[in-house]
């Protein structure tokens, strides 16, 4: 079913895959460019059925930082180029118009922000000023203004955004809507601004257009509606004229995890059903699905009429033709790591706005091509962590013949021990897809390969990429005998640590995961959850103290103030709620002082104190392994150094390095 067309009004999608909208921040004065032509032409060669554009600004003081606009009519003909652009390869294309009200960074520009009530932004903390009827009015009518302008530019779908916590959810909710006029209080009555926006845009763009709503199945926020409300204004949008339904989750400011790699696949499809019980259009879901396989049984299931795939077209520009092929398998999955997120904000920092940690071309499709090289070469890539499966695939994308050596047993190097903690299962699909692109590109690869002058003079290369990672780093502290020390990778790998007192030393995101790891031993396991549900055997009180307390008793020492300060910050914010669940007692701002045989010797606050520990767990950084490199630099020309043997950084400091650099050597 997946790639059956669906006809919508006039307009026929060739398959049932949406690429819904993306908050790319591309654009630092709202005017389409060719950075976001390029990046969502990229998608639509890749086969995407139909391409939603946005957020996009229906007034400048609504949105954040590098969001596109069309809130007015010189905007209109850089909408014209994108869509035609997009239109050229067989996707159609839609625009989702935005308001973010209360989480408007606007203030930052100068801008007023507004909502339906003062109530502080739970993602800002800034208090807006409450709209008037009058301002109700012309917003209405801002909305039925920017339709117009994106019919004129082509587009072939609209979408309203009222999802993630913006400004129609903020005039639904009960939280957000404190009004007492003919727009709050009542559900009917805070239905009210979002269904005449709807009224306001056909009437604006006539009976044919197809008109979606993008909308929160559910807000999981205490006090806020749920799949019941949204069900009932799900109704009632169809009643005015909606064609489309698009489901997604909850809010941004929500407790609850959406789109992190912990959330299964699919998590909230249930959602989608729950709202197609309620409506004859057609109902989309998104969130989590990107395994075309997955999509497939949700629609033969009948969940859903269309699947929403946003993130894996970051990863994957060719995610939907790759699954209509039968190469699933060699699709590059999103693997939910949240460094995309950290784009929308890094961009209002003069960063570059969204990228991708597994796709190094995501975003750059114009500066990032893979380029022609000047002749072939023999290749040797040594070491198979993420930096040189990168590297290897480049080299065999520009042509050469490329031989891949790595020391163990099998290819992933350490990025094996980042699937390890809870919720990170998803990170070793990235492995899987090299296991599955190199050896169709042509590469070799041999593993349990121990690489010496010797071995790679017997190769014969001529160009040689040295990838060979990083390697544990241990401080240089006081430890009295009998002190039982392992490094975090060690308890990653599965050595268990003695005792039941664990101590974590360093609070980045190693040593908060390590933390996880541990605190998880033990735990209710999700079989026996769903056999002791079932059969009731326990209160949800008991079941819920089963899953939050393990066989060790954690604790976490961090010299500065704030743990996880290196991770994406939409991770962080969960690892860290974790944490606090699992009962992992916590020590920032101390300072190890000696490792001692029952425990750590600390200063904390000036004083000095033992955090009792029968097993120390190191977490204190790495270094470059780089020996080898140095070695093969005195007896060969042409030797070049990546990812973390050069500097040890995040996997996406390791894939768009490698990418970078193996591109350009290799091409001269």
């Amino acid at each position: 079913m997946l790639f059956e067309p669906l006809q919508i009004k006039n307009v026929t999608l060739p398959n049932r895959i949406v690429m819904s909208a993306l908050d790319l921040a591309y654009c630092p004065d709202g005017q389409v460019n060719s950075r976001l032509i390029n990046f969502y032409e990229q998608r639509a060669r890749g086969g995407a059925g139909l391409i939603m554009i946005g957020g996009t600004a229906i007034v400048p003081e609504g949105v954040y930082g590098g969001f596109v606009s069309i809130h007015d009519d010189s905007y209109i003909e850089g909408h014209r180029q994108l869509v035609q652009r997009v239109k050229q390869h067989g996707s159609r294309i839609g625009i989702q118009l935005f308001h973010a009200g209360a989480y408007s960074l606007g203030y930052k520009d100068g801008h007023e922000v507004v909502a339906p009530s003062p109530v502080p932004s739970g993602l800002t903390g800034y208090i807006p000023r409450e709209l008037t009827a009058g301002e109700i009015q012309q917003l209405i009518k801002s909305y039925g203004l920017a339709a117009v302008r994106a019919q004129k530019a082509g587009y072939e779908v609209i979408e309203i955004i009222s999802s993630a916590g913006y400004l129609i959810n903020q005039f639904l909710s009960p939280l957000t809507n404190q009004r007492r006029d003919q727009y709050g209080g009542s559900l009917e009555n805070r239905m009210r601004f979002g269904l005449e926006v709807v009224e306001e845009i056909r009437r604006q763009v006539g009976p044919d257009m197809v008109l979606s709503v993008r909308l929160s199945g559910s807000d999981f926020v205490p006090g806020s509606n749920t799949w019941r409300e949204a069900a009932i204004f799900a109704r009632e949008l169809q009643q005015v004229s909606i064609d489309l339904i698009n489901i997604t989750g909850g809010w941004h400011q929500s407790n609850v995890p959406q789109i992190q790699a912990e959330v299964p696949r699919g998590n909230y499809v249930y959602l989608a059903q729950k709202i197609r019980e309620q409506v004859s259009i057609p109902v989309a879901i998104g969130n989590r699905i990107n395994n075309p396989s997955l999509a497939e049984a949700i629609l033969q299931r009948g969940q859903a009429d269309l699947i929403s795939v946003a993130r894996g077209f970051l990863a994957d520009d060719q995610w939907a033709i790759k699954a209509k092929r039968g190469q699933a398998r060699q699709i590059r999955k999103c693997i939910a790591c949240m460094t995309c997120l950290d784009g929308v904000f890094r961009e209002t920092e003069g960063l570059p706005g969204v990228t991708c940690a597994v796709n190094a071309q995501a975003g750059f499709e114009e500066t990032r091509q893979i380029k022609t090289p000047r002749q072939k070469y023999r290749v040797l890539v040594i070491g198979a962590g993420p930096a040189g499966l990168e590297a290897a695939r480049v080299a065999a994308l520009q042509g050469h013949q490329v031989t891949l050596w790595e020391k163990q047993d099998h290819i992933g190097g350490q990025w094996h021990l980042a699937s390890i903690p809870p919720g990170k299962e998803e990170f070793s699909s990235l492995i899987g897809y090299y296991q599955e692109v190199l050896p169709a590109l042509g590469v070799q690869i041999k593993t349990g390969k121990n690489a010496n002058i010797q071995a790679v003079a017997a190769e014969n290369p001529q160009v040689i990429l040295v990838a060979t990672g990083a390697r544990p780093t241990a401080p240089s502290l006081p430890t009295e005998a009998g002190a039982r020390v392992m490094q975090a990778w060690q308890v990653l790998a599965g050595e268990p640590p003695a005792g039941q007192r664990i101590a974590v030393v360093g609070g980045g995101a190693t040593g908060c995961e390590t933390a996880l790891y541990l605190t998880e031993q033990g735990t209710l396991s999700a079989e026996s959850l769903r056999f002791m549900v079932r059969h009731q055997v326990e209160e949800i009180e008991v079941l819920r103290e089963l899953l939050n307390r393990g066989v060790y008793k954690v604790s976490l020492i961090e010299m500065g103030k704030g743990l996880a300060r290196d991770m994406a910050r939409g991770m962080r914010w969960t690892v860290l709620k974790h944490l606090r669940t699992l009962g992992v007692e916590i020590f920032e701002e101390t300072r190890v002082k000696a490792l001692r045989a029952n425990g750590i010797e600390a200063e904390k606050d000036g004083q000095t104190v033992l955090i009792p520990a029968d097993t120390i767990v190191l977490a204190t950084g790495v270094k470059p392994c780089n020996e080898l490199y140095q070695e093969l630099s005195k007896s060969f020309a042409n030797v070049h150094l990546l990812g973390d043997a050069a500097r040890p950084g995040k996997l996406m400091d390791a894939i768009h390095g490698a990418f970078e650099k193996s591109n350009d050597i290799l091409s001269k």
